[in-house]
């Protein structure tokens, strides 16, 4: 009886060191785990890359992507905005109009929030085009800058010729802009809100009305800042 208490006993005293002893290898694979979860997360956003949009042809020698073609427009503090403007710049590009009562509210809603998010970051500018020129005059879009409370210097609302304005939306942004006068407005434009890195490419496009999608974006010019 006595051997078989003690038997019992020592069984005992083994179930629980073996039980600490798993728990430990618990914990210890757990921590391991973790940070080889977190080293693998860091790898992945520094080596995280955006994909480039548009049709691309090879010369021979090398890929050539699909660009934003050659400006020239004017903003709202009457000053001429090229090309040469965003220069080592990241910017992102939509199309609008400041009489529009269906999405340009939302888009400028969300718009605002680029804006604010990217306050700190100086090479990230905003590009909106009036596809109503003939209405949207540089004195009407600084009076829309105005009222949105923006700076002109990180936020351009240009206007131009129609025919370049629509020309460029459709062949170099691969978006929608044109007149319409079945529409309730008299424009058809889409809600594209477009990223275009340091080189002129297009690297992204969003549903400027959604949320989740503008969070997408946001989140994508950090990522395009590291390239």
């Amino acid at each position: 009886m006595k051997f078989m208490k003690e038997m019992r006993l020592y069984l005992n005293k083994f179930s629980m060191v073996k039980s600490r002893w798993s728990m430990a290898k618990i914990k210890l694979w757990t921590i391991v785990y973790g940070l080889w979860t977190l080293s693998m997360c860091s790898c992945v956003s520094k080596h995280d890359k955006l994909p480039i949009l548009g049709v691309r042809e090879f010369n021979g020698k090398d890929t050539v992507y699909h660009t934003i073609a050659p400006f020239s427009f004017t903003d709202q503090d009457s000053a001429t905005i090229t090309n040469a403007t965003f220069k080592d710049k990241i910017y992102v590009a939509d199309f609008f109009f400041t009489s529009c009562r269906t999405i340009c509210p939302i888009m400028k809603t969300q718009m605002l929030r680029v804006y604010e998010a990217t306050q700190n970051m100086p090479d990230v500018l905003i590009l909106s085009h009036s596809i109503d020129p003939e209405y949207d005059t540089v004195a009407l879009l600084h009076d829309f800058a105005d009222r949105l409370g923006v700076e002109s210097k990180r936020w351009h609302f240009v206007t131009g010729a129609k025919d370049s304005i629509y020309k460029i939306a459709q062949t170099s942004y691969l978006a929608t802009a044109l007149e319409d006068k079945t529409e309730p407005d008299g424009f058809i434009h889409s809600g594209a809100f477009l990223l275009i890195d340091k080189k002129g490419r297009i690297r992204g496009k969003y549903d400027g009305t959604k949320e989740a999608d503008v969070n997408r974006l946001i989140g994508d010019i950090k990522i395009l800042r590291q390239e």
